[in-house]
This record gives structure tokens, C-alpha cells and sequence, in this order.
């Protein structure tokens, strides 16, 4: 998906939500367990209910690697019945990978030849040869770790160099890898008022926000601060969708909070004249 397309679906369905699928095996409804494919038929159950709001999934692939075989075949499951049914909708591996350049090639190759994300999700410790790999692919996108919202992200990410945070070394040195087209950030919710600095190095690019909901960010201020004139945003809830019930209305129940984001996001969108 190219970003005209991931912009026209955000006016189309007046949304830029992204939904985590964080498919905890332990929090499933206890009348799915009988189930061959659990996750995959709790993720079937959520996506049918919230497809219409949202324009982007995002598996957190720890919740399926800690299955093994059972939880692989969920999450190719899970992105084929997306790209089948729903083929409109980004798809994102949430899977924070970063190694060295033959390493990432044949991660690339895992995401985006064999499952067909529309992105991953890429951690830039390693520099630009762990990076690049994922940049060969057309349509594909890099999301690149920039600013988290973790308690241990103050550990290296704010520590400054000639006047530099290490966060905004990151923004500024990997523009010289990718661009607005194929790399994205990710920048944490929780530290909207931060967004006001991503947007000085980074004005053009898209930035998923994880952090609002269970973590308690505020759509609000991350509208305030991190939207431009393209929208530029895909804000993710996980929990606070997906779990906000345990009965068997746990679908329906989801489709609710995700149309009550849906709507919240319309008004922001209309403030800022893009629908």
C-alpha cells in the first residue's frame, strides 16, 4: 500500500485507527478455548465488527511466537483473512526487528514475500544496514522505533549530544535511508507534547502512536501536537478494544469502543479541514 492509498482509506472511512491485535491467549473468552484456532477465530470475530472503523491492524507478534506452530499458523490465518476479505486495510507486524543486514534481508523476505504485512516495525540500534533490507521492497514500509512511551525509554532515548537528543538523532540521520513514502515512527501517545519536536525533523512522515486507551494517552493532544495537513497519523489501541469484554458479546462489544474512537477521530479530522 502506497501513501496515497493509506490517506485516501483515512477520508474514506473518517478514521486513522489502528487496531492491535494483542491476541493474549489468556484473555480469550472462555468459550472460544474449544476452538481448533483460538486466536484466529477471536481475531476473526474482532476484525469482522471493527473493520469499517478501523485503517490499519497491527499483530504484536510476541502473542503468536509464545504459541509456537499453533500461534504462526493464527497470525497467517489472521493476515490472510484481512487481505481476502478486507484488502483496503494496512496490516503491520508489530515485531520491533533489527539485526544485521543478512539478517534483515531474510526478516523481510518473512514479512513481506511470505505474510504480506504492508510493514514492520524496525528497531535502528544496528544503523543503516540493519535497516535498509526492508527498504527494497515497493509499497512496503519501514516503521522505525524513534520515541517509545516505556519507563525505560529515558534510559537512551532523551541522552544528548551537541544539542541533539539520541530520539531526534534517530529522526534526522535515517531520512537519509528512507523516506515519506516508505518509513514511518513510532512515537508514544503517552509523550504527545513530544510530537511538536518529531514534527521540526519529520513534517511529512506518518507516525503510529501507540498509548491511547489502557495506556492512557489522549487522542486529543496527540492530534493537537503530531497531525499535518495529510492526516500523518495512525493511533493504535490494543486492549481497551479488543478486551473490553469477555462474554460472548466480545466482538460486538469491540465494534462499539472501536466506532466510539472512530467518531472522536472524524471531529479531529474535520477540525482540521482534511475531510
Amino acid at each position: 500500500m502506497n501513501y496515497t492509498e493509506l490517506f485516501e482509506q483515512i477520508k474514506a472511512k473518517q478514521s486513522f485507527l489502528c487496531i492491535g491485535l494483542d491476541s493474549d491467549f489468556e484473555k480469550l473468552p472462555k468459550h472460544l478455548l474449544n476452538s481448533e484456532f483460538p486466536i484466529f477465530e477471536f481475531n476473526k470475530q474482532i476484525i469482522d465488527e471493527t473493520a469499517k472503523y478501523a485503517v490499519a491492524y497491527k499483530p504484536n507478534l510476541a502473542f503468536y511466537e509464545s504459541l509456537g506452530l499453533a500461534g504462526w499458523q493464527s497470525l497467517e490465518m489472521t493476515i490472510e483473512y484481512i487481505s481476502d476479505n478486507f484488502p483496503e486495510i494496512f496490516i503491520i507486524a508489530d515485531a520491533k526487528r533489527g539485526d544485521i543486514g543478512n539478517t534483515s534481508k531474510l526478516y523481510a523476505k518473512a514479512f513481506f514475500d511470505k505474510m504480506d504485512f504492508d510493514a514492520v516495525t524496525v528497531a535502528p540500534y544496528m544503523g543503516e544496514d540493519s535497516v535498509k533490507p526492508f527498504l527494497t521492497y515497493e509499497n512496503k514500509w519501514v516503521i522505525l522505533l524513534a520515541l517509545t512511551s516505556n519507563k525505560g525509554a529515558d534510559d537512551f532515548q532523551y541522552f544528548t549530544e551537541n544539542g541533539l537528543r539520541l530520539f531526534e538523532k534517530v529522526l534526522e540521520k535515517s531520512q537519509e535511508w528512507g523516506n515519506s513514502e516508505n518509513m514511518m515512527y513510532v512515537v508514544g501517545a503517552t509523550r504527545a507534547e513530544m510530537l511538536t519536536d518529531v514534527r521540526k525533523i519529520a513534517p511529512d512522515h506518518f507516525l503510529l502512536v501507540p498509548g491511547i486507551g489502557a495506556q492512557g494517552g489522549s487522542l486529543h493532544e496527540v492530534a493537537k501536537f503530531g497531525m499535518n495537513k495529510n492526516c500523518g497519523l495512525l493511533v493504535n489501541s490494543s486492549r481497551a478494544i479488543i478486551f473490553a469484554d469477555a462474554s460472548e458479546n466480545f466482538a460486538k462489544t469491540a465494534g462499539i469502543k472501536a466506532k466510539e474512537v472512530q467518531e472522536e477521530m472524524q471531529n479531529l479530522l474535520k477540525s482540521k479541514g482534511i475531510i
